[in-house]
């Protein structure tokens, strides 16, 4: 099944851009009209969000934007093992790179933080092509053959995988050496494994996993997100995230996982329909002893 999967994705990797724009965006809308249950995901997610400062019909337009920029994400996923650094000219660009590199020159490594926003996928194939590649965390598949398909594209550009269940001794390994992690941190998580911080007004379980890094290692944290706009895609590459450290473990990996994720929410009311709505975000509740010190 991979080498049929390899071919697909030779196929669809090399169909012209302006064709894989338009069938994305077709196969987005009939997604949404059809997958009910992700639908109503991601408007019962913006409800909650917004708190009624948008109408149905402006969440409904956002939601379907959101099954576009999927459909047109996975498209793109299919050219990510035949993308080169000069394949990057005019299709993808960076602001603010040299943030990185300042981060480097501490020789303590750097954390990039970000979300599943806009073609993320493709964020990270660009950051392994311009001579940044990145140790990037994962949750393996359940399909074999997805799971395989998947890692080789990631690995395509450079990039090398960390498992999540066993991220934290590699990572520190990682950034021994001044190299770059890559993290999600827009996903909900179990509360045993996050601490619960703001997000859109509302409480969220959060991956304390960055901050206890970062904190461990003296690590940049930086934020980072790929925008999606027109034929092409701007990745880019925020200042260093000031981090407290008052010697409170617990306290601090709390309040800096709230700044990082604050910035996360900055992000996605700037570009709602570029975000991964369709996941329940906010499905982990709190107890009594919220964000209580294991």
């Amino acid at each position: 099944m991979l080498p049929i999967a390899k071919l697909i994705a030779f196929i669809i990797g090399h169909l012209p851009l302006c064709l894989v724009r338009v069938l994305g965006k077709a196969l987005g809308r009939i997604a949404f009209r059809f997958d009910k249950r992700h639908a109503k995901t991601a408007l019962e997610n913006m409800t909650l969000a917004y708190k009624g400062s948008l109408s149905e019909d402006a969440m409904t337009t956002i939601a379907r934007g959101v099954f576009e920029n999927l459909a047109i994400t996975g498209l793109e996923f299919m050219r990510i093992p035949w993308l080169t650094k000069t394949g990057l000219n005019g299709y993808v660009e960076f602001k603010g790179i040299e943030n990185l590199e300042r981060a480097l020159e501490r020789k303590k490594g750097a954390i990039l933080f970000t979300a599943h926003f806009g073609n993320w996928e493709l964020m990270a194939a660009a950051y392994g092509l311009s001579g940044f590649p990145i140790d990037i965390v994962v949750r393996e598949l359940d399909s074999p053959v997805a799971e395989a398909f998947t890692a080789w594209v990631r690995i395509a550009s450079g990039n090398r995988l960390v498992e999540k269940n066993r991220s934290m001794r590699k990572l520190i390994k990682t950034l021994s050496v001044n190299g770059i992690a890559g993290i999600l941190l827009d996903q909900n998580v179990a509360d045993v494994e996050g601490v619960f911080v703001d997000f859109f007004g509302t409480s969220a379980c959060t991956n304390k996993g960055p901050a206890l890094l970062a904190q461990m290692t003296g690590a940049a944290m930086l934020p980072t997100f790929i925008v999606r706009h027109g034929k092409g895609h701007t990745i880019v590459v925020g200042e260093q995230v000031e981090l407290i450290d008052t010697g409170d473990k617990h306290a601090d990996a709390i309040e800096n996982t709230a700044r990082c994720t604050k910035i996360i929410e900055g992000q996605v009311r700037a570009h709602p329909e570029q975000w991964f709505w369709v996941h329940r975000r906010w499905k982990t509740r709190p107890s009594k002893a919220v964000n209580r010190e294991p």
